[in-house]
């Protein structure tokens, strides 16, 4: 095994509520208020759509008009209708791993804007920073309190979840800095951990766009991603399916647990969970997010038509070079 490198969940595909565009000279980030699944191609015209993204949103569509057929004129449908387009706001999921903490991994992260190499990763107490020492292991007093937060550091979570059945060990990656998705997508997986018993990898769950303002967003609509169980069932239900399932896999000779320590330590073999190559891919929009305040929504973008706000980092550096023109 090649030494540093850490093992992640394979990854076929990516969910996303924003993206970068170019406006002139300048990359712009731009939120979207719906999910779009890619694959891990991108080219000059942004990331290519996945085969799903298409089956979900026609999937979502027909139940939409066959439930509204059945309300108003119950028999009698239009086809047509039914291949209208429709905003993915809801991916129905399940997860690889009972572990919360592997299913999303959060951490505060700086990465190198120009190489996208991982640079400092840390928990709020102690991080690996990369020196010309080698890695090392230091406190870690968070982006507010850090030297190096004028050069990036914020938040960052990577939530891989599996869609669809056809590969059972693959999934896809959801990757935030938005406060308000990280903090929510945690609490929720403990949660459905506890109340199922453990058997949180075979919960059927969806992923859930919500949309909310707050006073720091000024009234415009900031958008977040929550877990919830899947449209049409309950708690109870959920729960009940979980257990059955778990006790399928287990009869069949599956070890669940055995899967989340081989997890668990495929991750700590590396220093950082992203490589260089990964880094270099979203490393744009990384840093392309606005500025990460608790209420102010998902760091993938600013509205087209709201004014953007200066970034957190752009605040630093002014405030910098403020104290050096300032005389002692």
């Amino acid at each position: 095994m090649l030494k540093g490198l850490a093992l992640t969940p394979p990854v076929v595909g990516r969910i996303s509520i924003g993206r970068v565009v170019e406006r002139g000279a300048k990359r712009q980030p731009i939120r979207d208020d719906e999910f779009t699944l890619t694959t891990q191609i991108q080219t000059r015209d942004g990331w290519m759509l996945h085969p799903l993204d298409e089956q979900l949103r026609k999937a979502q569509a027909e139940a939409k008009i066959d439930f509204h057929a059945q309300a108003t004129h119950p028999g009698i449908q239009d086809p047509a209708k039914a291949q209208a387009p429709v905003k993915l706001r809801r991916i129905p999921i399940r997860l690889l791993f009972d572990d919360p903490d592997l299913n999303l991994r959060a951490s505060y992260c700086l990465f190198d804007r120009g190489t996208g190499r991982p640079v400092c990763v840390g928990n709020g107490d102690t991080c690996r920073r990369a020196t010309a020492q080698g890695v090392l292991t230091k406190e870690c007093p968070a982006p507010e309190s850090c030297e190096l937060a004028e050069q990036g550091c914020k938040p960052f979570g990577r939530l891989n979840v599996r869609i669809g059945d056809e590969e059972e060990l693959s999934t896809f990656v959801f990757r935030t800095t938005g406060f308000n998705s990280i903090r929510t997508l945690a609490t929720r997986l403990k949660y459905f951990q506890a109340v199922s018993g453990g058997n949180l990898s075979t919960l059927p769950l969806e992923l859930r766009l919500r949309g909310k303002s707050t006073q720091q967003s000024h009234g415009t609509p900031i958008y977040y991603v929550d877990l919830t169980v899947r449209t049409g069932s309950t708690l109870k239900e959920a729960i009940f399916e979980a257990k059955n399932e778990a006790l399928a896999k287990q009869e069949a000779g599956f070890s669940q647990a055995d899967l989340d320590c081989a997890a668990r330590e495929g991750l700590a073999l590396g220093a950082f969970e992203e490589s260089q190559e990964d880094g270099a891919v979203f490393v744009d929009e990384f840093f392309s997010s606005p500025e990460q305040e608790p209420g102010r929504g998902d760091g993938q973008a600013h509205s087209p038509d709201a004014s953007p706000s200066e970034s957190l980092r752009n605040k630093l550096e002014r405030k910098a070079a403020a104290r050096v023109r300032t005389p002692s």
